[in-house]
Parts: structure tokens; sequence; C-alpha cells
């Protein structure tokens, strides 16, 4: 396994049609093989919005600079008042080619 960068910004937390309010988000990428790329990371959002969207299903964080990722948060509860869960992107990564290493810029 190899890590390929950082994705860090901001965007929209949504699920089926319902907007759960504004997110940042920061993602470690990993080329587990050949065309196989995962990510997890920390999500933040005002904390009754983060509860309102945790266990849910069908969850997409579209980012400020287009992309739809697909996530699922990786913890079984959420502690009161939590601004912050650890999350696991299963879909709509950049390619290997378009990972940065710095981390210093929205991807």
């Amino acid at each position: 396994m190899r890590h390929l960068g950082v994705l860090r910004g901001s965007g929209v937390l949504e699920s089926d049609g319902t907007s759960f309010g504004r997110a940042d988000y920061e993602f470690d990428g990993y080329l587990v093989r050949v065309g196989e790329i995962v990510a997890s990371g920390e999500v933040h959002m005002e904390p009754a919005a983060l509860a309102d969207a945790f266990g849910r299903a069908n969850l997409i964080l579209r980012t400020d600079n287009g992309r739809f990722l697909s996530i699922r948060f990786s913890g079984k509860k959420l502690p009161p008042a939590s601004a912050i869960a650890h999350a696991e992107v299963r879909d709509g990564l950049p390619t290997e080619r378009e990972w940065r290493r710095s981390g210093d810029e929205d991807q």
C-alpha cells in the first residue's frame, strides 16, 4: 500500500436529496493495488448537522471543486456535540495521477 497524498477542502454533505450542510474534509489516499484507491480521514461539520447525517446511507460529499465523494462514517456511535467524525471514501476519488503529495491545495 502506497500513500498518494491528502485530499482536503470543503463542500456540502447530502443524501437522497437532503442537504445536511457545509462540511470540511481531509482524507489520506492510498493505492492498494493498480487501479484500486482507498481514502479515509475526517469530516468536520456543525455538531447538529453531523448528528443528523451520521449513520445515514448514500452519503455524498459534493465538493466545492465539483467532485462527488461517496462516504461512509466509520464509527458506530457519534459522541454528543461532536463536530468531527471519521469517514471512508467509497467512490469519486481522483485517479492515481491526480493526487498531489503536498496536500496544500483542494483537489
